[in-house]
């Protein structure tokens, strides 16, 4: 019973690396257009595969107003997206 109980654990704790890894698995794209006072960022990205999304062409809020700002159409990104409030948005955008 208590071998059990390790196999489980050490099953639960592989699961949770790998879904914790994919979270952090950022998603290459294009910005294409801005709108900043409406916190709203149009990109041209790859698979998104936490939000079970295909490439595509997509406009995503942002998560800070200052996300928007720092932007530039053609600029070339690296971004985390989630649906917060059933919005899909970018959470964090690499350095």
């Amino acid at each position: 019973m208590k071998l059990t109980k390790q196999i489980a654990f050490t099953a639960l704790l592989a699961v949770g690396s790998s879904s914790a890894a994919l979270a952090e698995d950022f998603i290459k794209g294009k910005v294409k257009k801005i709108d900043a006072e409406k916190g709203k960022v149009t990109i041209i990205h790859e698979e998104i595969p936490n939000l079970e999304m295909p490439a595509m062409t997509m406009v995503f809020r942002t998560g800070e107003n200052e996300m928007a700002e720092k932007l530039e159409p053609g600029q070339e990104i690296e971004f985390l997206a989630e649906r917060v409030n059933g919005k899909l948005t970018v959470t964090k955008i690499k350095e």
